[in-house]
């Protein structure tokens, strides 16, 4: 017989034995125990503050809205950092702030009106990711509807509210 042919009838059995070799090893990698997870780095307090949302301190009324203060303190003069839940059905009534703040929805849908006549149907939705400014002086009125909503607002201090409702 020549010795092409042999080598015809060896090539399914070398090809076998390559397929069984790389079936093993694939199931041997599959069975492998899993790479360890990477280390957390620590954080150098001096360097990196931070708060976990289980850290963050809500104060107000529960169920209708409540404010966390992250930076500065907003009862006196000075850039302050608040977080605002307002929680489903309820709304603040037409009021002014005498500096302007800076919102943005972090969850939620907050609906924003304008003017010193209370109407909620009147208001806009703002959905999470969106930025609205009360101007200073400008009477409006916002809150929730059918869920909740968180704002985080940056603002110039004494951040005061002035009632502007007209009946």
């Amino acid at each position: 017989m020549p010795a092409f042919l042999n080598s015809l009838r060896r090539w399914p059995v070398a090809a076998a034995v390559v397929l069984l070799l790389v079936l093993a090893l694939a199931r041997s990698l599959d069975s492998a125990p899993p790479a360890r997870p990477p280390a957390h780095a620590d954080l150098n307090p001096a360097m990196v503050t931070y708060l976990h949302p289980d850290q963050i301190k809500w104060t107000g009324r529960p169920g209708v809205a409540e404010q966390a203060v992250l930076m500065g303190d907003p009862t006196k003069p000075g850039l302050y950092i608040v977080l605002i839940k307002w929680y489903p059905h309820n709304f603040s009534h037409p009021h002014t702030h005498p500096n302007d703040r800076y919102a943005m929805v972090l969850s939620g849908t907050w609906w924003v009106g304008s003017g010193t006549k209370f109407d909620p149907d009147s208001t806009m939705p703002m959905p999470a990711g969106s930025y609205v400014v009360d101007l200073a002086k400008q009477p409006h009125f916002d809150g929730a509807k059918d869920e909740p909503a968180v704002i985080e607002i940056v603002g110039e201090g004494p951040a005061t509210t002035t009632p502007a409702e007209q009946k």
